[in-house]
């Protein structure tokens, strides 16, 4: 018995003296003390809380070097590693975590629309439930700040910029032909259906180096990583009919869509202005492939195809019979894209798009063949190196080979072609100094073999939190882009396009409130000019021509006042001036409005089972030249106005009848003139008024999805 009592009395001992206490304090940047902070020796149990003083004391067995962890709600964790012995009496000041949500956001020149963004100025359902947009991507974004509403095009015109300016992007992979073709005064679509996408990124000015060859903007779509179900869907539609399908098996999905668009019917109906030898007609499918073989990865591939064909005849003052425009065209888009995170701290993604697009043009008796084929690689790898610091960088590939032939009824024929190839690097590194304080530091370099020329474009963000639900941004940044394509197949001894962007923002978020005032200044350098009335193979190219382009961009969103409406209003102010193609001096261009005003509204009523829309767009007149009177771009037309209406019926909850009207007012609205080319007797320039070819536009559809849980509908779509 007494040896057993000797050696327990040596294990007691020896345990007593193999103790340490661990102590200190834990407080905040202010050196406020920090209350219910975890405290513990890392991969041990042992550990405590800190008191009310942010004091904190336990004991532990563990012997040589410990790390030990500090964690508290909104703030960094704390590591220190350290011999045991070492770990008393510390003073530990935690930081503020910057990923949280009140942390400062970086977003100079953006607008997030996607259920992940820590702002959401709009959300999936809105950008496809404008009244305006008739389920067009590009229409709904047509009625944020910063654009100009130009209903004869169709596209995005960004602060005073062309559309060709803006360039989209599809899982940050270029698509080179986002548009359906279409003939003058005819505004086109985006040819993309929009319920295959999660999230969108609409950047007006300063964006990302990871982007380039975009002199005034940058919209990224953004394709579902996987669906949450599968699912049928069916659309009856006064213009034609689709279906969709999605089905999951494994770790593998798979999302169809396909649609047949024909005018014919709707033009028998409610005729236009135009006289139709072949009524619009079009085709197009997507596609996603989605495989994910674990939480750390995910290939999705993307595919879309469409084609589109008609022909018409359109009242011109210079023909009598009105100028004849046919067309047939063909595009392919091919999105291959992959991402894989390494490690803790690592990620790599990359992948490829393809376009291939064919036109047939019929101009009067002249036939015009083009076909494009264009090729954007990409890798790009990040690296996780605190909460704090944040670097990413990569390589990219553009290959574009350009072809057109033109036949003169006379019988001559002119080819012109080219192959340019863009190789480009970039850098960006995330800098947060506080939840207050962010920063975005990056830089693109870029070799155009066609032009044989680099270029070396600097962008650099900041935010500031000014307050619980406010912040302060600004960006500046050089921006580069090859001249079109009308102009280097005639002339590839010109030299890339520049703007350089000045952003100032404001940001007020608050309780589904959002306030953003942002001025911004762009300046052009480099631009194209050329001899003669249009760009030809006997004109004079040269990169002489500049311009500039400022404003101030409001917008202000609110769903919380009035129940059960959302509503958001837009308003841009810009100040425009350009010498550059063929202007006689510098001018504001035709397709920019000093003041541009969007008020969009959705409200539901429950005991209807209904949400009404509205949207209602103002535009101040555009600038024409009166050869009547002395001057260039001397005269502007009459302001734009157009009130648009949109109703969706829950039949059931997987049932929708859907009604649209656009123009619902019947608004006179004059997009310009066209002029005689010659004067007549008296020695005046006749003209004729440039009007949309219908005044209104119905649409009439019915959408019925089929799901699991019976529940799920094309409300998102519509």
């Amino acid at each position: 018995m007494k040896p057993l009592i000797t050696i327990f009395t040596l294990l007691i001992t020896f345990l007593s003296i193999a103790q340490t206490t661990i102590t200190g304090k834990v407080t905040d940047p202010k050196g406020i003390a920090i209350e219910g902070a975890n405290v513990y020796l890392k991969g041990t149990y042992d550990g405590t809380s800190t008191n009310e003083k942010g004091e904190f004391s336990f004991e532990t067995h563990e012997i040589g070097k410990q790390t030990l962890v500090v964690s508290f709600i909104s703030f960094e964790t704390f590591f220190k590693s350290n011999d045991v012995s070492q770990l008393s009496n510390l003073k530990i000041k935690l930081k503020e975590d910057v990923n949280t949500l009140d942390a400062v956001l970086i977003n100079a020149g953006s607008f997030e629309a996607g259920d992940n963004a820590k702002v959401t100025a709009l959300k999936p359902l809105d950008v496809v439930t404008t009244a305006s947009a008739l389920g067009d991507v590009i229409g709904a974004f047509q009625t944020l700040p910063g654009t100009s509403a130009n209903d004869d095009d169709g596209r995005l015109f960004v602060r005073g910029g062309d559309a060709e300016e803006t360039q989209i992007f599809v899982d940050g992979l270029r698509v080179f032909t986002p548009y359906s073709p279409t003939a003058n005064n005819i505004p086109t679509r985006g040819r993309f259906s929009p319920f295959l996408f999660k999230g969108m990124t609409f950047s007006t000015g300063g964006y990302s180096a990871e982007y380039g060859q975009a002199l005034s903007g940058v919209l990224t779509l953004n394709t579902i990583d996987q669906p949450d179900q599968e699912k049928t869907e069916i659309q009856l539609m006064t213009v034609g009919a689709g279906i969709g399908n999605t089905q999951i098996w494994g770790k593998n999905s798979f999302s169809i869509n396909t649609s047949y668009i024909n005018l014919a019917p709707y033009l028998w109906a409610y005729s236009d202005r135009n006289t139709w030898n072949k009524p619009f007609e079009g085709f197009s499918g997507e596609m996603v492939y989605r495989y994910k073989p674990n939480d750390d990865a995910l290939l999705k591939l993307y595919g879309a195809y469409s084609g589109t064909r008609f022909d018409v005849i359109q009242q011109d003052i210079n023909f009598n019979n009105g100028f004849r425009f046919g067309l047939q065209n063909h595009n392919m888009y091919v999105n291959g894209s992959y991402s894989q995170q390494l490690n803790d701290n690592w990620n790599v993604s990359g992948g490829f798009s393809f376009t291939h697009d064919n036109s047939d043009i019929n101009l009067q008796q002249d036939i015009v063949d083009n076909q494009e084929n264009a090729l954007h690689a990409k890798i790009k790898l990040k690296k996780h190196f605190s909460n704090r610091f944040k670097l990413s960088f990569g390589a990219e590939l553009f290959s574009r080979v350009f072809e057109e032939i033109y036949e003169s009824n006379q019988g001559s024929l002119y080819k012109n072609q080219f192959t340019n190839n863009l190789l480009a690097t970039f850098a960006e590194s995330d800098v947060y100094f506080s939840k207050k304080l962010a920063a975005k530091l990056g830089v693109r370099v870029e070799k155009n073999s066609l032009l044989n020329q680099f270029t070396f474009s600097p962008r650099v963000s900041l935010a500031y939190k000014s307050g619980k639900n406010s912040q302060f941004s600004m960006a500046y940044g050089q921006f580069y882009q090859d001249p079109k394509n009308d102009y280097i197949k005639f002339d590839s001894n010109l030299q890339s396009e520049n703007a350089q962007h000045y952003i100032l923002n404001y940001q007020f978020v608050k309780n589904k409130q959002i306030l953003r005032v942002e001025g911004y200044y762009k300046s052009y350098d480099d631009l194209v000019k050329y001899s003669g009335d249009f760009a030809g193979a006997t004109s004079n190219y040269n990169n002489s021509g500049n311009g500039y382009a400022k404003g101030v961009d409001v917008f202000w969103r609110d769903s919380k006042n009035i129940k059960n409406l959302d509503y958001w209003v837009s308003y841009s102010l810009l100040d425009t001036k350009r010498d550059y193609r063929n202007f006689s001096s510098e001018a504001t261009p035709n397709f920019a409005s000093k003041h541009n005003i969007s008020l969009v509204g959705k409200y539901w009523i429950d005991a209807w089972k209904t949400q009404l829309g509205f949207s209602y767009t103002f535009a101040s007149g555009r600038s024409y030249t009166n050869p009547n009177k002395n001057g260039f771009l001397n005269q502007q037309t009459k302001n734009y106005n157009s009130l648009s209406l949109n109703a969706a019926y829950l039949i059931s909850p997987q049932k929708i009848l859907y009604f649209s009207v656009n123009n619902v007012l019947g608004t006179q609205n004059v997009f310009g003139y066209n002029y005689k080319n010659e004067a007549n007797a008296d020695g005046v320039y006749e003209r004729q008024a440039i009007v949309p070819n219908a005044d209104r536009f119905f649409f009439v559809g019915f959408f019925w999805s089929i799901s699991k849980d019976k529940k799920s509908n094309q409300l998102n779509n519509l």
